[in-house]
Protein backbone atom coordinates (compact mmCIF):
# COMPACT_ATOMS: atom_id res chain seq x y z
CA UNK A 1 0.00 0.00 0.00
CA UNK A 2 1.28 3.66 -0.41
CA UNK A 3 2.23 5.52 2.26
CA UNK A 4 -0.71 7.56 2.62
CA UNK A 5 -2.96 4.70 3.09
CA UNK A 6 -3.64 4.33 7.16
CA UNK A 7 -5.03 1.09 7.91
CA UNK A 8 -7.72 1.19 10.43
CA UNK A 9 -8.23 -0.70 14.03
CA UNK A 10 -9.96 -3.51 11.97
CA UNK A 11 -7.39 -3.97 9.32
CA UNK A 12 -3.60 -5.74 10.75
CA UNK A 13 -0.55 -5.31 9.26
CA UNK A 14 2.79 -6.59 9.61
CA UNK A 15 5.69 -4.31 8.68
CA UNK A 16 8.26 -5.79 6.22
CA UNK A 17 7.34 -9.24 6.48
CA UNK A 18 8.73 -11.70 4.27
CA UNK A 19 8.02 -14.60 1.65
CA UNK A 20 8.45 -16.54 4.67
CA UNK A 21 5.86 -15.34 6.95
CA UNK A 22 3.74 -14.93 4.06
CA UNK A 23 4.05 -18.34 3.59
CA UNK A 24 3.44 -19.69 6.89
CA UNK A 25 0.82 -17.42 7.11
CA UNK A 26 -1.04 -18.76 4.33
CA UNK A 27 0.06 -22.78 5.14
CA UNK A 28 -2.15 -25.28 6.04
CA UNK A 29 -0.44 -25.27 9.39
CA UNK A 30 -1.14 -21.84 9.80
CA UNK A 31 -4.98 -21.92 8.60
CA UNK A 32 -5.62 -25.05 10.54
CA UNK A 33 -4.69 -23.28 13.74
CA UNK A 34 -6.72 -20.38 12.54
CA UNK A 35 -10.06 -22.61 12.06
CA UNK A 36 -9.42 -23.56 15.46
CA UNK A 37 -9.05 -20.59 17.76
CA UNK A 38 -9.89 -17.80 15.70
CA UNK A 39 -13.32 -16.10 16.97
CA UNK A 40 -16.35 -15.31 14.60
CA UNK A 41 -18.66 -13.08 13.46
CA UNK A 42 -21.36 -14.79 12.09
CA UNK A 43 -20.17 -17.29 10.02
CA UNK A 44 -16.83 -14.90 9.15
CA UNK A 45 -13.19 -15.36 10.92
CA UNK A 46 -12.53 -13.14 13.08
CA UNK A 47 -8.74 -12.67 12.53
CA UNK A 48 -6.81 -11.03 16.35
CA UNK A 49 -3.37 -10.29 16.44
CA UNK A 50 -3.54 -11.08 20.51
CA UNK A 51 -5.36 -14.76 20.48
CA UNK A 52 -4.42 -15.82 16.75
CA UNK A 53 -0.88 -14.53 15.66
CA UNK A 54 0.55 -13.79 18.59
CA UNK A 55 -0.27 -17.53 20.53
CA UNK A 56 0.62 -19.28 17.19
CA UNK A 57 3.72 -21.53 17.69
CA UNK A 58 6.22 -20.73 14.80
CA UNK A 59 8.60 -22.97 13.53
CA UNK A 60 11.98 -21.71 15.56
CA UNK A 61 15.90 -22.37 14.88
CA UNK A 62 14.92 -22.95 10.53
CA UNK A 63 17.62 -23.66 8.68
CA UNK A 64 19.01 -22.22 5.76
CA UNK A 65 17.68 -24.54 3.50
CA UNK A 66 14.15 -25.28 5.24
CA UNK A 67 13.68 -21.18 4.99
CA UNK A 68 14.76 -20.99 1.37
CA UNK A 69 12.15 -23.62 0.79
CA UNK A 70 9.20 -21.87 2.38
CA UNK A 71 10.19 -18.74 0.33
CA UNK A 72 10.33 -20.21 -2.78
CA UNK A 73 7.03 -22.05 -2.28
CA UNK A 74 5.22 -18.83 -1.07
CA UNK A 75 6.25 -17.45 -4.22
CA UNK A 76 5.25 -20.31 -6.51
CA UNK A 77 1.76 -19.50 -4.69
CA UNK A 78 1.75 -15.94 -5.48
CA UNK A 79 2.65 -16.54 -9.13
CA UNK A 80 0.24 -19.02 -9.77
CA UNK A 81 -2.24 -16.84 -8.40
CA UNK A 82 -1.09 -14.25 -10.94
CA UNK A 83 -1.41 -16.70 -13.74
CA UNK A 84 -5.29 -16.27 -13.16
CA UNK A 85 -5.55 -12.48 -13.00
CA UNK A 86 -8.00 -10.79 -12.38
CA UNK A 87 -9.66 -13.24 -10.89
CA UNK A 88 -10.42 -12.35 -6.88
CA UNK A 89 -9.08 -14.66 -4.38
CA UNK A 90 -12.81 -15.74 -3.32
CA UNK A 91 -12.60 -17.03 -6.77
CA UNK A 92 -9.47 -18.76 -7.10
CA UNK A 93 -10.23 -20.26 -3.85
CA UNK A 94 -13.75 -21.68 -4.47
CA UNK A 95 -13.36 -25.52 -3.41
CA UNK A 96 -15.10 -26.49 -6.63
CA UNK A 97 -13.26 -24.58 -9.10
CA UNK A 98 -9.35 -23.88 -7.55
CA UNK A 99 -7.06 -24.24 -10.36
CA UNK A 100 -5.06 -27.33 -10.07
CA UNK A 101 -1.59 -25.78 -10.32
CA UNK A 102 -2.74 -23.29 -7.46
CA UNK A 103 -3.72 -26.34 -5.38
CA UNK A 104 -0.61 -27.99 -5.97
CA UNK A 105 1.14 -24.80 -5.10
CA UNK A 106 0.09 -24.94 -1.72
CA UNK A 107 0.71 -28.18 -1.47
CA UNK A 108 4.44 -27.79 -1.91
CA UNK A 109 4.15 -25.23 0.45
CA UNK A 110 2.31 -27.10 3.02
CA UNK A 111 5.29 -29.66 2.99
CA UNK A 112 8.08 -26.80 2.78
CA UNK A 113 6.30 -25.23 6.30
CA UNK A 114 6.07 -29.16 7.87
CA UNK A 115 9.77 -29.58 6.99
CA UNK A 116 10.64 -26.19 8.84
CA UNK A 117 9.04 -27.55 11.75
CA UNK A 118 11.31 -30.50 11.11
CA UNK A 119 8.49 -32.68 10.40
CA UNK A 120 9.05 -35.33 8.10
CA UNK A 121 5.23 -35.57 6.81
CA UNK A 122 2.46 -33.85 7.09
CA UNK A 123 -0.70 -35.16 9.43
CA UNK A 124 -3.57 -37.70 8.42
CA UNK A 125 -6.29 -34.85 9.72
CA UNK A 126 -6.33 -31.66 10.70
CA UNK A 127 -7.43 -32.72 14.10
CA UNK A 128 -4.22 -34.20 14.79
CA UNK A 129 -2.12 -31.38 12.99
CA UNK A 130 -4.10 -29.03 15.62
CA UNK A 131 -3.32 -31.10 18.47
CA UNK A 132 0.19 -31.13 17.62
CA UNK A 133 0.21 -27.45 17.23
CA UNK A 134 -1.13 -27.21 20.89
CA UNK A 135 1.49 -29.46 22.29
CA UNK A 136 3.96 -27.35 20.47
CA UNK A 137 2.48 -24.11 21.84
CA UNK A 138 1.75 -25.58 25.76
CA UNK A 139 5.80 -26.41 25.32
CA UNK A 140 6.81 -22.64 24.40
CA UNK A 141 4.70 -21.31 27.56
CA UNK A 142 5.86 -24.02 29.99
CA UNK A 143 3.72 -24.79 33.02
CA UNK A 144 1.44 -22.16 34.51
CA UNK A 145 1.50 -21.16 38.12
Amino acid sequence: MPPNVVASNLALIIPNADLFLFGILISEMHMAWTRYVCGRLKSDYRYSNSIVYNNFPFPENVGAAERTAVEAAAQAVLDTRAQHAPKSLAQLYDPEKMPAGLLAAHRALDRAVDAAYGLKRGFPTEARRVAWLFERYGELVGPQS
